[in-house]
């Protein structure tokens, strides 16, 4: 099954439901307003929305994810590589770190799921 688009403002609503599912509408609807500054209305409609495209799912008031924060990343970052990139990987990873320090210990996370791949292993 593929990954529903997130747009940027229902990724950051997602972004507080992921770190506090399941919970009820009402108190899912305060964060929004304390965290994102949005009316109780633009809460409940982003939750219809979402629901209608098989994002989250909303039962009895109580609203949770049917997509990770990991699939939706994994899909946000393969369309950018398509759209800008032409599906290549050494393209994106010479674009991302050519303005970017990159650690040695970072190196050695890349190098190690390198390794992994090789092998067979998922990342």
């Amino acid at each position: 099954m593929e990954t529903p688009k997130i747009f940027e403002s229902e990724y950051r609503f997602c972004r507080i439901l992921w770190e506090h599912e399941p919970i009820k509408s009402k108190e899912l609807v305060k964060l929004c307003q304390e965290q994102l500054g949005w009316k109780p209305t633009t809460t409940y409609t982003v939750i219809k929305r979402l629901s209608e495209r098989g994002v989250v799912k909303n039962e009895n008031t109580v609203v949770s994810a049917l997509v990770s924060q990991e699939e939706v990343q994994a899909a946000q970052v393969d369309e950018m590589m398509e759209k800008t990139f032409d599906g290549s990987l050494p393209a994106f990873i010479a674009a991302f770190s050519r303005n970017r320090k990159v650690s040695p210990e970072e190196i050695d996370q890349v190098q190690a799921m390198i390794d992994r791949f090789r092998r067979g292993e998922q990342p």
